[in-house]
């Protein structure tokens, strides 16, 4: 799913208008209706609904809401912020309708302190929309500070008023901080950014049945990666394969003291769909590795306590490096014999990632489309220390497009950053994820993906994917707070069942 900026959007509704044909009004009518019933689901019958309004397009929006939900069992009024004579045409159509229906109490407002907020009600957020092009002021301001400090439920309509959707917000400029956002036909790239995500709550992506012919044709860096996304490019079992049909991945992991993060790696790798899994770690976790994962293979390192010596790379489709393996000088030089003989695909995450850091010069050697897996801080550590969500991500861009990378950079929608510039923000996941083990999981079922024959750009964002798809159905069964990196793993098979549907054989 692409993410459009505010003027592609702008021109997909006149596309629409146009070629449909429907009319404004009736585009806006729409909209209003669907956002009606998702409101009518989060709010029960008789609460008291407060609608804010500007006076263009989004507030007409606002109003047709307003008159949808007063035909029901809701009580509905009606704020619209007199800030500016000037009323877009929809918006004063909507203002008719709604004043001819007679159902909901209608204030005009001049002074934000008018807004009378009853406790128990619902805040609708319907003043700016996606126009804003300066920071809010005057009135509008002071209504965005008021209604964020009543403690009230607020749900924005398609963007929380305030916000800027296709740059940073500036942390002093006034924004609704919205429980619910409910946006219309596609996410706005603000939405991506856990600097805008303390605005947009949740978001509800509506669909307002937007003209599709406009979309395919717009220009793109930023898409939002869906199961409608993943669901055709995905591999089916053949009746007459074996165990080499899906590959070998070596996963070299683990130190002493910090085995589990090979243990865990291995077993997403495992469920992830590979054939075969060799594990290269110290000869200290030999029996804990056999122990825990008796379908892995194991190749024991010469040393005791970590890994210093990599086995020939040859036999191998994909590999995966860094779970829990110290940044020691051996290490190191195991890391470095890696790039240099790797054959297959190559994963590098966590201790691999921290040693790159310290031979920054080794980027410009690592295999085309090696897979960097980094968080944040790891990310600042490999690069420069970022301001910004916006801007760490602008450095990954300019890094993927120069030494041709994917570069998974997590957070809550995981940006996978591909060669071209182009970035796939992921849709699954949640807080329960932030837990120790979760990336060593993250780096075994993307090995594992590699190796089933999948390839990087696809295993990257199929693998982060299944990882909060199997989180969010992990945390159906277990609270939040108690989730486990084995919980994931445990829930990969549901994952991956939702995602394959009637695809499966």
């Amino acid at each position: 799913m692409k993410i459009l900026s505010a003027q592609q959007i702008r021109q997909a509704d006149q596309h629409t208008i146009s070629h449909e044909p429907i009319r404004s009004i009736d585009l806006m009518e729409r909209a209003a209706t669907v956002c009606a019933a998702r409101i009518q689901q989060y709010s029960p019958a008789g609460t008291p609904i407060i609608i804010l309004c500007g006076k263009g397009n989004n507030g007409g929006d606002g109003l047709a809401i307003a008159r949808l939900l007063s035909a029901t069992d809701y009580q509905v009024q009606v704020c619209i912020l007199d800030y500016t004579p000037h009323e877009s045409e929809d918006f004063t159509a909507n203002l008719k309708r709604l004043t001819d229906q007679a159902a909901a109490a209608i204030w005009r407002i001049t002074t934000a302190s008018d807004i009378v907020l009853p406790a128990g009600s619902i805040v609708i957020d319907a003043i700016l929309g996606t126009g804003i092009n300066k920071p809010a002021e005057g009135l509008i301001a002071d209504t965005i500070r008021r209604i964020n400090e009543s403690g009230l439920r607020i749900i924005s309509i398609d963007v929380p008023s305030g916000l800027r959707t296709d740059e940073p917000t500036d942390a002093r400029d006034a924004v609704v901080r919205a429980w619910c956002t409910l946006t219309f036909q596609q996410p706005k790239l603000a939405f991506m950014f856990p600097e805008s995500g303390e605005y947009t709550g949740k978001f509800d992506v509506l669909d307002i049945r937007i003209d599709t012919s406009f979309i395919p044709e717009s220009t793109c860096t930023y898409f939002y990666v869906s199961a409608s996304t993943l669901q055709p490019l995905l591999k089916t079992r053949s009746k007459f394969s074996h165990k080499g049909t899906y590959g070998h991945a070596l996963l070299i992991a683990g130190a002493y003291g910090k085995m589990g993060a090979a243990v865990l790696a291995a077993s997403a790798c495992l469920r992830s769909g590979a054939g075969l899994l060799t594990a290269h770690i110290p000869a200290c976790g030999y029996q804990i590795m056999q122990t825990a994962l008796p379908e892995a293979m194991v190749s024991i390192d010469a040393a005791q306590d970590q890994v210093t010596m990599a086995p020939g790379m040859d036999p191998y489709n994909a590999v995966g490096i860094g779970p829990g393996i110290g940044t020691a000088d051996a290490t190191a030089r195991l890391l470095k014999q890696v790039i240099q003989s790797v054959s297959g695909s190559l994963v590098i995450d966590a201790d691999a990632l921290n040693i790159l850091a310290q031979q920054r010069t080794w980027l410009e050697f690592l295999p085309p489309l090696t897979i960097l897996t980094p968080h944040p801080k790891e990310f600042d550590r490999l690069t420069q220390k970022h301001d910004s969500s916006w801007q760490r991500l602008e450095t990954a861009q300019q890094l993927a497009k120069k030494n041709n990378l994917v570069i998974v950079l997590k957070g809550a929608h995981t940006a996978t950053v591909l060669p071209d510039g182009s970035v796939w923000f992921n849709s699954t996941g949640n807080p329960a994820l932030a837990k120790g083990g979760s990336g060593d999981v993250l780096t075994g079922i993307i090995t594992g993906l590699l190796a089933r024959g999948y390839e990087p750009a696809v295993a990257a964002c199929l693998g982060v994917y299944l990882h909060g798809s199997a989180a969010d159905l992990a945390v159906q069964d277990i609270h939040p707070e108690s989730l486990l990196a084995t919980d994931v793993i445990g829930h990969l098979s549901a994952a991956f069942r939702q995602l394959y549907g009637s695809k499966e054989l």
